[in-house]
């Protein structure tokens, strides 16, 4: 083969792996509603879709994901802890939590002003989102990427000051980075709430998916 054909047969390889990869990138984005978010749509939130400023789009910081919510001092106010979340399902393995950082590159992060783990109220817990397709549940920049894949029942593991409480997940819905009322406690009972950005890979992450699970109670 003379090397003008070699360079033809390199170019088209070249091209055909553009393909690949442009499709493997943009191709998740594009699906999601159809794979996913028609699960959702009913459930979305009617309340004003203002974006978030785009000044404030730096989504590894657990501040900047709700408009109007806790501002970055209120992350940092309380003395850091830790406890570690597992979700079968998603092959998590006690990931850390913290209580008292933002740094989603780092961890996971529980939403300041939200109820400890197997209190009444609402834990609300943070993660970030990437690609599917560079999923990895050890890595905490993906850790979240597939929530969307949860269904009811699933299992969620919670390990707090030595004591290990069950959560089963109960409803899956959307919301706007506006609705920051999904945060508000409910006292009746022990709930906790996972929240990523979706679409997972998108380049400003438009919704938030909203797991929310209760508690199971201990048997005796």
């Amino acid at each position: 083969m003379n090397q003008k054909n070699i360079l033809r047969v390199a170019a088209l390889i070249s091209a055909i792996s553009g393909i690949v990869i442009l499709i493997g990138v943009i191709y998740p984005i594009v699906s999601y509603d159809e794979t996913y978010g028609k699960n959702f749509s009913e459930l979305v939130s009617p309340l004003s879709e203002n974006p978030i400023n785009q000044s404030e789009n730096d989504f590894t910081r657990a501040s900047n994901w709700f408009v109007g919510g806790a501002k970055s001092s209120d992350f940092n106010a309380a003395k850091v802890e830790h406890f570690t979340i597992s979700i079968p399902a998603l092959k998590i393995d006690h990931a850390t939590v913290t209580i008292g950082g933002e740094d989603l590159n780092e961890s996971i992060i529980q939403y300041p002003g939200t109820a400890l783990p197997g209190r009444p109220g609402n834990t609300a817990i943070f993660g970030h989102s990437i690609l599917p397709i560079f999923y990895n549940p050890k890595n905490y920049i993906s850790i979240f990427s597939l929530l969307p894949t949860l269904k009811k029942d699933d299992e969620v593991f919670i390990d707090y000051d030595g004591v290990s409480y069950k959560y089963k997940v109960e409803t899956m819905f959307e919301v706007m980075p506006t609705d920051i009322q999904v945060l508000d406690q409910d006292y009746s009972d022990s709930f906790v709430t996972l929240v990523t950005c979706v679409p997972p890979g998108h380049p400003n992450d438009p919704k938030r998916l909203i797991v929310r699970a209760r508690i199971v109670p201990p048997t005796n």
